[in-house]
């Protein structure tokens, strides 16, 4: 196959496809092994559908109805194209008895517009404005997977992880911000084996680039942010982007930037040295010697001192994951959440920081009980020994997988002290030894 998006190549025949596909299908639910004839992308997406305990008899949920679906369409950047999108994809849904569908970046279906016999068949399973098509939520299907994979992909009949379906043949496209890159959603078009032409995908490919064209012309670049912005989240040696000029900081001055940069009003050097050092024998020399450094590497006039402070501020990933959770925004919270905070470091300050902003947000997470928050926590590889989220998703999302997951973390638990030391909360994944 000269195109692994594209589900069928040209003359194939689509009812001999179909047989080999719901063979496969069979087997991979019964047994998880993936047999030869699946594309390399379903067969990735299968995987990924069941880790996240998607069962093959599974459904859509509705996640935003009425007035608040129509809040959320109307402030998303995505409406400002959909008038692109029903003038290109209008016409040939409605006279090929097809679907035109948005999502948003988190799988949401925004908009589901076309012939009106196809969209009563699609209300049955639940393939309606409001509800949740990511692939944690209901496995493999092209809207859901294109924001996944973020790459335009079809995905033909027994393709789709969901057995109800299967019946189904889509293709869909991501669009995305075109000054920053960031994945707005999906443009989908969804109906029957028609569809599985390698031109279907081709088109909706060609109306994603369209639409990002358009919403480059509706909003031209806005002005480079004044604010430093700091990237600590996932990583042992933060950025640091001034006026667009990125900056990767060593690890000692990571934790002295984070530090100042959420202590405005400065540090003293003995206040410095506490929240870096756990060893009481390192002299205020050596943090001189560091802030020196860092000082040479920031530029005049950035880095003050008496007390040691920062002359401009300095946002960081981190406090916009709290201002979220603050303002109970939690699914944004959860994307805006990359990873621990400066994960390899041991200073004391800046574990307390991890772990008060990890916790804050699983706890969150766990009270909220949304299954596909819990699920995308748990499958990150910072939660896959969070036993308390397992414990909650499974209360929630009884899956084989997930079921034996916990108790695997519960046998570990129970595990006698030779055999190794027992995580009995989340937060043991929060920390990890210096390289």
């Amino acid at each position: 196959m000269t195109d692994p998006w594209v589900a069928l190549e040209p003359g194939a025949d689509p009812a001999e496809r179909v047989r080999a596909l719901r063979r496969a299908h069979e087997t991979f639910t019964t047994v998880g092994t993936v047999p030869r004839p699946v594309r390399l992308v379903v067969a990735e997406s299968w995987r990924r559908s069941a880790r996240a305990g998607v069962g093959p008899d599974g459904a859509a949920s509705v996640e935003l109805t009425d007035g608040d679906l129509g809040a959320y369409r109307a402030e998303h950047p995505l409406a400002r194209v959909m008038p692109l999108f029903r003038e290109l994809l209008g016409t040939f849904a409605a006279d090929g008895e097809h679907l035109l569908a948005v999502c948003d970046a988190h799988g949401r279906l925004l908009w589901v517009e076309g012939h009106p016999v196809t969209r009563r068949r699609a209300d049955g399973m639940n393939f309606v404005p409001g509800a949740r098509w990511s692939e944690t939520a209901v496995g493999t299907n092209a809207p859901g997977t294109a924001v996944a994979v973020n790459r335009p992909v079809q995905v033909f009949a027994a393709e789709h992880f969901i057995r109800r379906v299967q019946p189904w043949t889509c293709a869909a496209a991501p669009v995305h911000d075109p000054h920053t890159g960031r994945v707005l959603g999906a443009v989908d078009i969804t109906g029957g084996d028609g569809l599985a032409h390698p031109h279907s995908l081709g088109f909706v490919r060609a109306v994603a680039r369209a639409a990002e064209t358009q919403l480059a012309l509706l909003a031209p670049p806005r002005p480079a942010a004044q604010t430093p912005m700091l990237s600590t989240l996932g990583r042992d040696e933060a950025e640091l982007t001034v006026a667009g000029r990125r900056t990767r900081l060593s690890r000692r001055h990571s934790e002295i930037v984070l530090l100042l940069s959420r202590h405005p009003e400065g540090l003293t050097g003995d206040e410095l040295l506490c929240a870096l050092y756990a060893d009481e024998s390192v002299t205020p020399v050596t943090l001189r010697a560091e802030l020196a450094r860092l000082r040479r590497l920031l530029g005049p006039g950035v880095l003050a001192s008496r007390p040691y402070r920062l002359t401009a501020a300095v946002e960081s990933d981190a406090t916009v994951v709290e201002r979220r959770l603050e303002s109970g925004a939690l699914t944004a919270a959860a994307e805006a959440y990359t990873g621990p905070l400066l994960p390899g470091s041991q200073a004391p300050a800046i574990v307390r920081l991890r772990e008060r902003l990890a916790d804050g947000l699983r706890t969150a997470l766990i009270a909220h009980r949304d299954p596909d928050l819990l699920a995308d926590w748990a499958h990150a590889p910072w939660g896959e020994d969070d036993v308390e989220v397992w414990r909650a998703l499974a209360a929630i999302r009884p899956t084989a997988s997930v079921r034996a997951r916990l108790a695997a973390l519960d046998a570990e638990l129970a595990a006698p002290a030779d055999r190794g030391p027992a995580r009995s909360r989340g937060a043991t994944y929060l920390q990890r030894p210096p390289a």
